[in-house]
């Protein structure tokens, strides 16, 4: 298997990512599965206002948010983007849906994953099988080698 280009950076945030190296083999294998290569895929932690800066320049949406994905693949069923996450929002949502906040990263970086690989999540039809599928992946994190309990 080719080495998995996953990289994790912080912006305003001092959050470290624990088991990097099974969530790099997990996200690849979550893009081979679904019938993609991976040439660079970037997962940048941030603050709440770093993301909500983000969302209003690139986006025009004065909201916060948990997950702002930009694809940067130049050629069909490659990935190469940037995913970037806020862990504030990521330890709320933990909180809230009585979740690890390792489990609700996993969550979010699957899910931003699955818009670089065609997904949406607009209209309920697209957001139930965007759930499905985040399912579906975070299950095989879980169950062979689990990275987050």
């Amino acid at each position: 298997m080719a080495k998995a280009n996953i990289n994790f950076f912080s912006e305003e945030v001092t959050y470290t990512l624990k088991n990097k190296l099974k969530v790099r083999n997990w996200i690849n294998e979550t893009i081979i599965a679904e019938g993609y290569q991976l040439e660079e895929l970037n997962f940048i932690l941030c603050s709440d206002e770093y993301l909500l800066a983000m969302n209003k320049q690139y986006l025009n949406h004065d909201t916060y948010t948990d997950v702002i994905t930009f694809d940067n693949s130049e050629q069909l069923k490659t990935i190469m983007g940037d995913i970037f996450i806020s862990i504030e929002r990521i330890q709320e949502n933990a909180q809230q849906f009585k979740s690890t906040v390792q489990h609700e990263l996993c969550r979010v970086m699957v899910h931003g994953t699955l818009h670089l690989l065609g997904y949406k999540d607009k209209g309920k039809a697209a957001k139930t099988l965007m759930t499905q599928k985040e399912d579906q992946y975070l299950a095989l994190l879980t169950t062979e080698k689990p990275v987050i309990s």
